[in-house]
């Protein structure tokens, strides 16, 4: 085994790389992320969709050139580099569904081969372990695997129900694991011999030290903080009384963990904690994410993302390097953060584009994702094109949103999903009594769980919005809650109810129930092979409008999942969504050619 690990830690390429810059020019959707480097830091491997749809690239760090890496048909969700140098493990979707495969390669393009995800199954979560040639990973989140890329074993280690595995000891004697629902999980220790867990923190990241201590990000209190826990005594290694700890890595030697924080409503902080102290990382970018090391810890990699500016790949050894960035808009807007009180007098908030020129302008309300998502000041072609044509983009983030503490977040849960629908009335509110927005041409939209808060707000709030756009969202919790993937399902229960005890409130909240007060113009948008919001939720909401009369468009996109991962399909998303919103907002011209 040694000599195996041995031959792969150089990394060697092949022939046929391109200057990244000779293909063809990025459109205002295109970008990279999911960035990997090869042991040494010398290498990174990346996804980006400059090719038509996501695909795995790989670089040396300092170069333009690039090599394509072939990984079949579908596209790429995430890419990892094995510590040893020899495996990249890449997360494919069929189809784009959210159902997700795993794949191996080696980082020239050969031996490809699937190793999770057969059948009807997902995998999920591959995460290398260090030293080793194991990735750990897990099927329908029920199942803990450790895949032995070498041998090509696979090796069940752990089961049970809502569960995820995150690491396990050198020795095989103990695994992090993550358990519970949406807005419950907690991470244990499992003693492999025995099956018995250890209670570590609440909250969803962790992994082992070197000497076998438990790293994580803790949600016991109010703000998510970064802890080490050994001999069942945890240290909390970083914290704020202002702001979040949204994701850590720790080197493989244990002697650097890079910390990423969530700031000022939802701009991010970079920091590297060492014995010596903690320095401050000067991000090229309002929004980061993605962050990992190299096996050998010199060099630390991210992505970031600004408005005007899509999400690319950066490194830093101490100094910021480049991988895959693309040129930044010269004139995008910026956003500005606005906090008010909603109906109830809680706190919101959510990121103001607005047009140049005074208010008030027509103007229209997004809504994110999750709802456990955030909106924040990254990039954003739908936001930049309707406020080049005079429209004031509000993307709000109402209760339930992340980033704003443990009890923001599990604000709407259940029956308190009425205060969340209000929420977006209140949103309309403020804006109006702000001058921000015409009260006569406001419109709503949103995707996933913010599809289905718009359904809410257009039915609950038959008269406020002149236009609405519903994009993969929920319209019936009883037909999402059967037809949806049986551990989407399971992990939902949380957040919205029980279909079977809350059948009746959960009808209540569903938009289809009082789908008949709708009078809004809507454009449905929905993924063919949605199988995370299937697309009878779409089918129900345009068969009743046009039973009603209502004025309506449907845009379905084959060969599309939940996500729309091909360029093509986001590029005429794009375009249909502000041509819809801008002939029922009636603006001003457009500001710029």
């Amino acid at each position: 085994m040694t000599g195996q690990l041995n031959r792969v830690d150089v990394t060697v390429l092949p022939a046929g790389w391109t200057d990244r810059r000779s293909g063809p020019l990025p459109s205002e959707v295109s970008g990279s992320w999911s960035a990997a480097l090869s042991p040494d830091g010398r290498h990174a491997a990346y996804v980006c969709d400059r090719s038509g749809s996501p695909k795995v690239w790989v670089q040396p760090v300092g170069s333009e050139l690039t090599f394509l890496v072939d990984t079949g048909e579908h596209s790429v969700v995430s890419v990892h580099w094995s510590t040893g140098g020899g495996w990249l493990a890449c997360v494919l979707s069929p189809g784009g569904a959210p159902r997700t495969e795993v794949w191996l390669v080696r980082p020239d393009g050969s031996a490809l081969h699937q190793v999770a995800g057969f059948g009807a199954d997902s995998a999920e979560n591959p995460r290398w372990l260090p030293g080793r040639p194991l990735l750990a990973v897990t099927e329908n989140l029920t199942t803990a695997l450790l895949v032995d890329a070498e041998h090509g074993t696979r090796e069940t280690i752990a089961t049970g129900e809502l569960i995820s595995l995150l690491d396990v000891t050198a020795d095989r004697g103990r695994a992090l694991l993550r358990h519970g629902p949406r807005g419950g999980r907690y991470v244990a220790v499992r003693d492999l011999a025995t099956g018995a867990d250890e209670y570590v923190t609440s909250g969803e990241q962790a992994c082992f030290g070197p000497d076998g201590s438990v790293y994580a990000r803790g949600d016991t209190g109010e703000l998510p903080v970064l802890i080490r826990v050994a001999d069942g005594a945890a240290e909390v290694l970083g914290a704020s009384e202002t702001a979040e700890v949204e994701s850590f890595a720790l080197t493989a030697d244990g002697t650097s963990i890079a910390v990423l924080w969530n700031v000022r409503g939802g701009e991010s902080e970079l920091s590297v904690l060492t014995a010596d102290g903690s320095k401050q990382v000067d991000l090229p970018g309002s929004v980061a994410g993605g962050i990992s090391w190299c096996h050998d810890g010199s060099t630390l990699a991210f992505t970031a993302e600004a408005p005007g500016q899509p999400h690319g790949v950066w490194t830093y050894d101490g100094d910021l390097h480049p991988v895959s960035v693309e040129e930044a808009a010269p004139h995008a807007v910026r956003p500005t953060l606005h906090r008010f009180g909603s109906h109830d007098g809680l706190e919101i908030s959510g990121w103001l584009f607005e047009p140049a020129g005074e208010g008030p302008h027509p103007a229209v309300v997004w809504l994110h994702g999750g709802p456990e998502a955030q909106e924040r000041p990254g990039h954003g072609a739908l936001f930049q094109s309707l406020v080049d044509r005079g429209i004031a983009v509000f993307a709000a983030n109402v209760r339930g949103s992340s980033g704003f503490g443990r009890a923001f977040v599990n604000a709407d849960n259940g029956a308190l999903r009425y205060a969340a629908i209000a929420d977006v009335a209140s949103c309309v509110s403020y804006l109006v009594s702000a001058r921000v927005a015409d009260p006569a041409r406001v419109g709503c939209m949103g995707r996933s769980y913010g599809g289905y808060l718009t359904l809410a707000a257009l039915t609950t709030y038959p008269s406020l919005f002149a236009v609405g756009i519903d994009v993969c969202g929920m319209s019936n919790f009883a037909t999402f809650y059967e037809h949806t993937e049986p551990w989407i399902a399971a992990a939902a229960v949380s957040k919205y109810g029980d279909p079977v005890a809350d059948a009746d409130l959960l009808r209540d909240l569903s938009p289809i129930t009082r789908i008949d007060r709708l009078r809004t113009p809507l454009m449905i948008v929905h993924g063919e092979n949605d199988t995370n919001v299937p697309v009878i939720e779409a089918e129900q909401v345009v068969a009743a409008l046009a039973e009603l009369g209502v004025p309506h468009r449907y845009l379905l996109f084959p060969g599309e999942g939940h996500e729309l991962q091909h360029r093509s399909s986001r590029t005429r998303y794009l375009h249909e969504t502000v041509a819809w919103l801008t002939t029922h907002l009636a603006p001003a011209p457009a500001l710029t050619a």
